[in-house]
C-alpha cells in the first residue's frame, strides 16, 4: 500500500474506528508502544542515562559474581542506540552526545588496555566520522568542537594507528 492509498483510507474512516485501529496498533507492535511512550513521556534524560550505562559495560563489564567479565568492546551497541533515538526524534545534542561519549568510553578504556585488533580503531574512526557528519548535518558542530579535538588529541597520546587520519577530519571541519 502506498502513502497516498493509505491517507485515502484514513480519510474514509471515522473518528471512533482510526482511535480503534490506533489504539489494536499500539497493543499489537512493540516498536509503535515504544514510539507513543515516548512521544507522550520522553523522559530523554533516562534514555541517555540508560544507554551511556550499556555503553560503558561493553567495556568495563560489571561484575556480578565473583569471576571477571571480559570487555566485548561492541561498536554495534552503541550504533542501536543511536540508530533508536535518532527514529524516536531524540534532541540532536543528546544523540550527538551519545556518539561522542561512545569514542570516549572507548578511548578511556584503550589507554588502561592493549588493544590489538585492528578493527577497533577502524570501527572508531568511522564512528568519529559519523558524529562529525552529525554534528554539520545539525548545525550543533561549534558546541561539540571542543570534544571532536579532545578525541583527536587523545587519538595522538595514545598513539593510535590512524590517528593522522582523526586529525585529517578535525582540520576539515576547521575550514
Amino acid at each position: 500500500m502506498s502513502k497516498r492509498d493509505l491517507k485515502k483510507y484514513v480519510k474514509e474512516l471515522t473518528k471512533e474506528q482510526l482511535e480503534e485501529q490506533i489504539i489494536e496498533l499500539y497493543e499489537k507492535f512493540n516498536p509503535v508502544k515504544v514510539y507513543y511512550d515516548f512521544v507522550f513521556n520522553p523522559k530523554e534524560n533516562s534514555l541517555l542515562l540508560e544507554s551511556k550505562i550499556k555503553i560503558s559495560n561493553e567495556y568495563f563489564p560489571i561484575q556480578s559474581s565473583g569471576r571477571g567479565k571480559k570487555p566485548k568492546m561492541r561498536r554495534s551497541v552503541a550504533q542501536k542506540y543511536i540508530k533508536h533515538f535518532m527514529v524516536l526524534g531524540v534532541d540532536p545534542f543528546l544523540i550527538a552526545d551519545v556518539m561522542l561519549y561512545n569514542i570516549e568510553i572507548a578511548q578511556a578504556f584503550s589507554a588502561g588496555n592493549t588493544i590489538k585488533q585492528e578493527i577497533f580503531f577502524k570501527s572508531m574512526l568511522n564512528s568519529f566520522e559519523q558524529v562529525a557528519h552529525y554534528l554539520i548535518a545539525n548545525g550543533i558542530l561549534p558546541d561539540f568542537k571542543t570534544r571532536l579535538k579532545s578525541i583527536q588529541n587523545e587519538a595522538f597520546e595514545q598513539k593510535w594507528k590512524n590517528k593522522e587520519q582523526f586529525q585529517t577530519i578535525v582540520e576539515r571541519l576547521e575550514y
